[in-house]
This record gives structure tokens, sequence and C-alpha cells, in this order.
């Protein structure tokens, strides 16, 4: 039996599990010898030295003996510097100089002098620690706040070893950490506000639908004309994020250690907008070793906007293909295949040709037919289908950028969003979600609906998910206006932001 155990968890895509860390020391051995087994990476195996200086700069010594530290399971890849904390308490217990952890899950990584340095996935091992039935997790204080989102398992943020050791030793001493309050509804505020977009009501009309029905977006249109603009002032008329989103959400967050210092609980939906020289696993995940998520997973239940949308390397947007299909993505190893989320909405801009001005009434475009096709077919068929409104934002006229009247707000907008989706809501998923057996109930058609979406259908082509995302946009509009029942007007709206399907890709 070994001399002491502690018990720590490792992060393996969102979710963590259990990991005991098992200390024995010999005496006929030496104190340079210092074994770790069990799949340590390189940070693991390198705790020793942290290890050894840490107790020796916190008063506590070093065993004048061989030290053997068994990672179990001994079949799972053990990542990151989180278990030196459990393995040092495992030495001074294995040494006399530390009670029993009875109970308690234990995980950070130490510096030299003995402090305790954050770690990443903090709110995922004190939901494993709640699944295990454990009295109480010790995480660094950095990470406090983030662990005690978790109700049922109390938390113990310290930031040295001593207290680590006395905590064990007199656990009343000791006051559990309390959650950061999540930031409130006003924080929207700081979000740019629709408000300061001239013109462009049509897009204004279409983003409201996006947001609404949580559907994905291309607009394509000349330098200048707003897109970027329209983009980045989506995120303020998003509802905030549901307690189930804000948690699964903070998960991916924190442990792609995106979370922002002290912070607990999520609650404004992310925007994430990376470079078009993004690789591929920086846009859906991966990596060396354990998988870490990419930009798609860290945009879950918010918005990825992906602008200039043909420069991204071809193979990289196909990636897109089954986040956009099945809301997750699966990345799968030779050791693993691990599952991230990944339901978010796309928001995609870019310009009608490689200098921009293709259809441009004002300026002439210099790219020829052959070059104008070359650049839209880097957005494949398969992938432009996944996409629900195709809209064209054209040039702002003068009069309209220099008009004194402004539009609406981006608060007024998100009413009605919030309204339409708590509707949504009581059914049981957002409107880009409904599932094909519910398909037909729940976007049930009129005979002058029938003929809106038949002529559509066959007049430009649609294929069969293209026919359901038309069917689901209509169901948008409808709730959005407050009806019941899918008519033909909803239909002909939902028709209108597919006309990029006819106007460029025929």
């Amino acid at each position: 039996m070994p001399l002491f155990c502690t018990r720590s968890a490792a992060v393996y895509g969102i979710d963590a599990h259990l990991i005991d860390v098992e200390v024995d020391l010999y005496a006929s051995g030496s104190a340079k010898d210092f074994i770790t087994v069990g799949m340590p990476d390189t940070a693991v195996r390198e705790s020793r030295e942290r290890i050894k200086s840490a107790l020796l700069n916190s008063g506590f010594g070093y065993p004048n003996k061989a030290v053997t530290i068994n990672l179990a399971p001994a079949n799972v890849r053990k990542e990151g510097a989180g278990f030196d904390l459990p393995m040092a308490v495992g030495i001074l217990g294995a040494m006399g100089m530390a009670s029993k952890t009875n109970g308690r899950l234990l995980v950070g990584e130490l510096s030299l002098d003995g402090g305790i340095r954050p770690i990443r996935g903090a709110l995922s091992i004190a939901a494993c620690a709640r699944q295990h039935r454990m009295d109480s997790v010790v995480v660094p204080a950095e990470n406090a706040a983030e662990a005690a989102v978790v109700e049922g398992v109390r938390v113990f943020g310290v930031r040295h070893i001593s207290e680590v050791v006395a905590l064990l030793e007199n656990p009343g001493r000791f006051t559990a950490a309390s959650p950061a309050p999540a930031a409130g509804p006003e924080a929207v505020s700081v979000t740019p506000d629709f408000l300061e977009v001239r013109g462009q009501g049509t897009a204004k009309r279409a983003l409201e639908v996006a947001a609404a029905g949580v559907h994905n977006v291309l607009m394509i249109g000349p330098p200048g004309s707003g897109k970027t603009m329209l983009a980045k002032r989506l995120a303020g008329i998003l509802p905030p994020l549901t307690l189930e989103e804000a948690i699964e959400t903070t998960k991916v967050h924190s442990v792609a250690g995106c979370l922002p210092k002290g912070a607990g609980l999520l609650s404004g939906r992310p925007f994430r907008a990376p470079h078009h020289t993004v690789s591929d696993a920086g846009l859906i995940g991966g990596g060396m070793g354990i998988p870490r998520p990419g930009e798609a997973s860290l945009a879950n239940h918010g918005v990825l906007f992906l602008d200039e949308f043909p420069e991204f390397p071809r193979h990289v947007l196909e990636l897109l293909r089954q986040p956009l299909e099945d809301g997750s993505v699966t990345i799968a190893r030779s050791s693993m295949t691990l599952s991230f989320p990944a339901s978010f909405m796309l928001i995609a801009a870019m310009n009608p040709c490689p200098c921009g001005f293709h259809g441009d009434t004002t300026r002439e475009c210099r790219c020829t037919g052959g070059i104008i096709q070359r650049y839209l077919s880097k957005i494949s068929g398969p992938l432009l289908d996944r996409i629900d409104l195709h809209i064209e934002v054209p040039a702002v006229p003068y009069k309209e950028l220099r008009a004194r009247e402004a539009g609406e707000s981006s608060a007024d907008i998100r009413r009605r969003v919030e309204r339409a989706r708590a509707v949504q809501q009581a059914r049981g998923f957002y409107n880009s979600r409904i599932p094909s057996r519910l398909l037909r109930k729940l976007c049930e058609l009129d005979d002058a609906g029938e003929r809106t979406l038949e002529m559509a259908v066959r007049r430009m082509g649609l294929s069969a998910r293209a026919h359901d995302r038309l069917l689901k946009v209509s169901r948008t509009i409808a709730d959005l206006g407050g009806s019941e029942a899918v008519t033909a007007k909803h239909v002909a709206e939902a028709v209108q932001y597919r006309s990029l399907d006819r106007n460029y890709w025929s």
C-alpha cells in the first residue's frame, strides 16, 4: 500500500476525470530518485524540481529517500502542472507532516517559493468533485470564484502550500469561497449600438432574424459598405446566456485558459473573430497531446465572425461543416476521441470579387469573369448550403449616410429577439435546431405558402437542406411577428434572403 494518497483531476475535453495520486518513499533509494509513473507528460515529469524547491523554500524540508509517485488510472495520459500540489501534499503526508486529505480534491501549480499558481479547467474539476460526492476542492485562489459556481461542493482558494497544510489540519479556520457575481445585462451597453449604422435596413432586418432564430448569415458587399460594422453590433441584440448555456460556455473558456482573471460564470455571449490566417487546429481545435478547443468552441452559444470569408484556406472552411450541422466538434486521436460543444452563429462577410467592386455602379471592377468565379468558388456549395441567410450589403447612398434620423437602437431590437426566443424555448429548442421529425408540424404552410415555397425551390434549384433551412427561417420570421402560423409572406421574406445563390453562385 502507498504511504500516502491524495486525489486530483485531469481535464479531457471540457470534462474532468478523477485521478489518484499515490506517493511512496523508499529508504533504500537516493534522494535524487524521483520517479513519476502513470503516463505523465513533460510538464508533469518536470514537477520534481518545482516540488523540491517549493518544499525546501517553504521550510518543510525534503525527504532523504527515493520518491515514487503513481498517477492512476495509469492508462490515461496526464498533462499540465496542476498535479504539483497533490503530489507535494502527498510527499508531505508520507513524511508525516500533513494530515489526510479526507475526501478533498487538490489541484494547483507550484512556484519555486511555494506559491500556488492558477490552472485551467477549475469549473470542470469542481463539477467532477461534486459528481464523485467529494467534500471539498482546494484550488489556487485565482480559480476559487470560478470553481465556486458549482453548487454542492465547498471550494477553498489557497495562495501558498503552507495554507494547504493548515487547511488539512484545521479546516474550521478557513471559509469556503463564494462565486463571483456574473456580469449583468448592463454589460451589453458597452457593445456598439445599431443606432450608429446608417441605412442598410435589409441587412439590419436579416441580422434581427438571425439573432432571433440562431441562424447563420453570409454578407456580401463592396469594401466600406458596413459589413464588419453590422457584425460587431450583433452581440448587442443577443439575450444573455441561460444558466445551462453559461456553465457550458464557461467550461470551454476555462479549459482553453481564456477566462478573465478572477471571473466566475460568463453571462455575455462570446464574440470570436479569428484572422483569416488561422490554422485548422486554431479554428476547430486540436493541437499536440490532449486536444484543446478552437475558435468554433470558444464561440459556443455566441457568434463566430469570419471576415474576408474567401481568404480563409478552403480546407479550414470545410471543417466548419460538422459544427454547423451538429453543434459540436469531434476530434479523434490515436489515444482518445474528444468532443467539444460548438453551437454558434456563423456570421461571414466577403467582397463580391478580389478587388471588391463587382456590380458597383460607381466604381469599375478590374476582375475578369474567370477571376471572379475562382474567388467565389472558394466557398463550396455544401458549406453555402449550411448558411441560412445570404444578404447583399450595398454601398450606402450619400443621403442615407448624412440622414439626421437614427434607426432603431440595439435595445429595441433585442427586446423583439428575446420575445421570439422565449417562444422557441417553450418549444424546447431554437428554430435553427428544429429536429427533422418536427419540421413539418412546426412549420406547417397554408396553400399560398406551399405555392411560394415550391416556386422558390424550383426556380433557385435549392437542395433538401436549403429547403429545410428556408422553412426554419420562415418560422423565425413568424415568431418575430407574433404569428402562430407560417404564411406566404413569411416564406417570401425568407426566400429573399437566399438571393445570392442565384446572383453569384448560379
